[in-house]
């Protein structure tokens, strides 16, 4: 979707995971659901970059979450609490007016 890395890392210093939103990798589509549908996904997608860099969710220490409608806020951090666990990583939650392929929600973050 864009000139970007998924994830950048320099040496053994923190890796850096460009935003994810729902994207399924296969068609390059984004998947067809609410917001829950789309968190699963996107978490996935970030666990993929994790795994592809030696990492898992438990490295990440800082999540930003993006949001187009913060009604939805609570439906994603269900989602959240089942891909993520305590002690949880740092994070953000911004509402934004728009996201990549009309996504509903898109996470970026760092792992140590």
């Amino acid at each position: 979707a864009g000139p970007f890395s998924p994830g950048v890392q320099s040496g053994s210093g923190p890796l850096f995971i460009s935003g994810q939103v729902g994207q399924d990798p296969a068609t390059g589509a984004l998947v067809d659901g609410d917001v829950t549908v789309q968190a699963h996904q996107a978490l996935r997608n970030l666990t993929v970059v994790l795994e592809a860099a030696g990492k898992s969710l438990d490295d990440v220490v800082r999540i930003g979450v993006y949001l187009t409608d913060m009604g939805d806020f609570a439906a994603m951090n269900e989602v959240y609490r089942e891909h993520l666990s305590a002690p949880y990583p740092a994070r953000t939650a911004i509402a934004v007016a728009a996201l990549p392929l009309g996504a509903v929600v898109e996470f970026d973050a760092i792992a140590s």
